[in-house]
């Protein structure tokens, strides 16, 4: 059988990021080659995400400009599958008479067979089954030719069931990977050099709780940091009301943790985060934040907040700015809320009017750029350790990379340093990112 080729298009998280890695993982042993040229696939993957609406929106967009490619040629195959394909399943078919295949979140591994059977039969598949454990959470991140960073699934699935979060519904409840599986994957990659990890999972805090006999997530990075080879840790998403003191003073005791955590309040109103069943107070998290300065001062703490949640007042918004002002966040990820099916705050009354969410989305995003820009400046005239990954996106011909508080910096250098941790000075901090000089 010739070699085809696989367009894989991702929508999302880095966990949607790494499940397409996954996804290219297994095609890749029934003879698929990656191609970045559309027009030369055989076969289309688009992974979704659907935790917001405009993210689902954009799926559907991309779909519809893929029927001219299909009309062209009839025998490419197009599947789509990742959040959306687990919430619409076979009504995606419906509504996109060009798909051959949708396959869910759990059935990543039976791809191969769907797509076999496409081919054989000519009929339009869909499978969005749900199962008490996922084989494509153990298929192992491979690294290529001169990687340097490289993702690594720790768990899947969430057990929180926030009021307007769908992951439950799409992901399933938590299931986290064996410890021995996770570390040797991370020694594999270390030994062919990849320098720095990010362990996934939809919250990480929860990694290996009621699972008998196995670590716990303070336990599992300790275990990692011993890894040889490997300089940097990082870890993604954490719940708030999951944040223990073990897990915090790790960001001292442990050299290889990177000082960053990505954190979401989701808002700043503890009678809005009642109803979002968040877990967690407003003094909560602040105690937590103000615990994580203490114990690693040069920490960088990033979070997400959405707008608008029903029944959100003027004062549950104002609320939020003034948590925001308290913490000064490095950056924030924002968002105007939208209605999730399944979810208990989309059957929520008191929606707010959509020119009131787009106004204080407006409002919150000015105010966090301030923040944002004077943490960066903060940083100016600083010696910081930079991980280069290879030339800017803007500028060929300068060099970019990541401090360990994952602060973007270009800079005046050289291909042959690409891997390498080096000292920058930084000269000038925009809001999104530094510029620097070699020292």
């Amino acid at each position: 059988m010739g070699q085809k080729a696989v367009f894989i298009q991702t929508f999302g998280c880095q966990m949607n990021e790494h499940d397409s890695e996954k996804i290219f993982r297994i095609l890749e042993d029934r003879n698929y080659r990656l191609t970045e040229d559309i027009n030369k696939a055989d076969l289309i993957v688009v992974n979704t995400c659907s935790i917001r609406e405009k993210a689902e929106h954009k799926v559907y967009s991309s779909l519809g400009r893929l029927k001219r490619l299909k009309e062209k040629n009839p025998q490419l195959i197009i599947g789509v599958g990742g959040c959306v394909a687990q919430q619409e399943g076979e009504k995606i078919l419906h509504r996109v008479p060009h798909l051959d295949l949708v396959f869910g979140t759990h059935n990543i591994h039976k791809l191969p067979q769907l797509i076999d059977e496409v081919e054989e039969s000519g009929k339009r598949l869909h499978e969005t089954a749900m199962y008490d454990s996922i084989p494509s959470l153990t298929v192992p991140s491979l690294p290529v030719q001169n990687q340097i960073k490289s993702y690594v699934t720790i768990m899947q699935g969430c057990d929180n069931y926030c009021s307007y979060c769908i992951v439950p519904y799409v992901r399933g409840r938590e299931m986290s990977r064996k410890s021995g599986e996770i570390l040797e994957e991370i020694r594999r990659l270390s030994e062919s050099g990849v320098k720095e990890v990010t362990l996934l999972g939809q919250n990480v805090n929860s990694y290996g709780k009621g699972v008998k006999g196995e670590m716990i997530f303070p336990e599992l990075l300790r275990a990692v940091n011993k890894i040889d080879g490997l300089e940097r840790i990082r870890f993604t998403t954490s719940h708030p009301k999951d944040l223990s003191e073990e897990l915090t003073y790790s960001f001292r005791e442990l050299d290889k943790l990177c000082e960053h955590i990505h954190l979401p309040v989701q808002s700043g109103s503890n009678s809005v985060l009642k109803v979002m069943k968040r877990g967690y107070t407003v003094e909560d998290y602040i105690r937590k934040v103000e615990r994580l300065r203490k114990i690693r001062p040069d920490i960088s703490i990033t979070s997400d907040i959405i707008v608008g949640f029903p029944g959100e007042a003027e004062k549950d918004f104002e609320e939020t700015l003034r948590l925001m002002e308290t913490v000064k966040f490095d950056s924030v990820y924002s968002f105007k809320y939208s209605d999730r099916v399944e979810t208990r705050a989309s059957r929520l009354p008191e929606k707010i009017n959509n020119d009131i969410k787009s106004k204080r989305l407006k409002t919150l995003q000015a105010c966090q750029e301030k923040y944002t820009l004077a943490r960066n400046r903060e940083l100016e005239g600083k010696d910081l350790g930079v991980l280069v990954e290879g030339t800017s996106k803007t500028n060929p011909l300068r060099m970019t990379g990541r401090t360990r508080s994952n602060k973007v910096v270009n800079f005046e250098g050289f291909s042959h340093q690409v891997g390498c941790t080096i000292s920058v000075r930084v000269r000038r901090a925009f809001l999104h990112s530094l510029e620097g000089e070699v020292c």
